[in-house]
């Protein structure tokens, strides 16, 4: 089982990835971390760096990246695969 967390600014597409995240089957453990309220945009820009775009996920206390990069590591880990 894995453990998720997704750094968000509210955004739809913040909101998206932390549903998909919280119900994905083979995550045991799901952590939101919330612009102003748990984190600065400093604090995003020196964890992440300056260009680095919303959301920012972990797995197993493994940076992935932005949506775009942690939907292409679960469909490579086959966790987007249809489930019976």
């Amino acid at each position: 089982m894995s453990t998720a967390v997704i750094y968000s600014n509210g955004s739809q597409e913040c909101e998206r990835m932390a549903a998909l995240l919280e119900n994905l089957k083979g995550v045991s453990d799901f952590h939101r971390y919330e612009l102003d309220r748990h984190f600065s945009k400093q604090q995003f820009q020196m964890e992440f760096g300056g260009d680095a775009s919303y959301p920012q996920i972990a797995i197993n206390d493994k940076h992935i990246g932005n949506m775009n990069e942690t939907l292409k590591y679960l469909k490579r880990l086959g966790m987007l695969d249809k489930q019976p």
